[in-house]
């Protein structure tokens, strides 16, 4: 059964690649120019041109890291604050309506407030982070209290030490849950950090470049950009599902 299931997965995959394809060749075959629509051959080029620039790879590297710093960073505030907050019922009452504003605020009217209060480095990596902390607090929180309930009382029975509990039973068995979502988090994490970049016109970046081709109008480099955090999301998804494979293979 789970052959037959990853057999489907590939195979809808697949269709849906092909559809986005189609979809792509259409649009550039009913407008019919390279600088409004470019075929995905042209931005295959544009995007090799790119790989060959040190400009990019500076810029790229700016981005992953502001990427990774949010992303870090939204991990370890939001696994902690889910810790305290299943301990204690008042830290969690003191959260909910501050994680609840987090995740309604409009990201742009983040984005400008912060644009306004730092500088253009710092203000992406804010932005993402404050969307980034309430996934992760709700699923760090979720995956403790089933934690709890499924072996809450057999540690007071044996009566385990809180310090052994958090180390050796809850972090343990509540991050693979964590970890399941953390490759789509980490994905929409770039996608953030690039939106903040190419806001506050960050340096040495790829919403910084992103930005600088809109306004010359270099739609092949945009297209390309856009192909470059595409396949980064896909790529950083598919290393947070090896790590938990990893940690999952360990623990066994």
């Amino acid at each position: 059964m789970k052959t037959d299931a990853k057999k489907l997965n590939i195979v809808f995959t697949a269709v849906a690649v092909a559809a986005v394809l189609l979809a792509w060749l259409s649009a550039y075959a009913g407008v019919g120019d390279e600088t409004v629509v470019p075929s995905p051959w042209e931005t295959l080029v544009r995007t090799g041109k790119l790989l060959g620039e040190a400009a990019f790879w500076r810029a790229f590297g700016g981005t992953l890291l502001r990427t990774f710093v949010s992303f870090a960073f939204s991990l370890l505030l939001g696994a902690g604050l889910a810790l305290l907050a299943s301990v204690h019922p008042y830290v969690r009452a003191f959260f909910t309506p501050i994680v609840s504003v987090l995740r309604t605020v409009p990201t742009m009217a983040i984005t400008l407030i912060l644009i306004l209060w730092t500088n253009y480095a710092v203000a992406p990596v804010l932005v993402s982070l404050l969307v980034l902390l309430p996934l992760f607090y709700a699923s760090a929180l979720a995956a403790i209290d089933e934690v709890r309930e499924e072996y809450g009382v057999l540690a007071t029975n044996f009566r385990v030490g809180a310090a052994k509990q958090v180390f050796c039973m809850y972090l343990p068995l509540s991050a693979p849950p964590v970890l399941a979502q953390s490759g789509s988090v980490f994905s929409m994490g770039l996608k953030i950090t690039v939106s903040g970049e190419v806001l506050a016109q960050t340096a040495r970046s790829l919403g910084g470049m992103m930005q600088e081709a809109a306004v010359v109008t270099n739609v092949p480099l945009l297209f390309a950009l856009t192909v470059v955090c595409v396949l980064t999301g896909f790529a950083l998804e598919g290393v947070c599902a090896l790590v938990k494979f990893l940690i999952v293979r360990w623990r066994r």
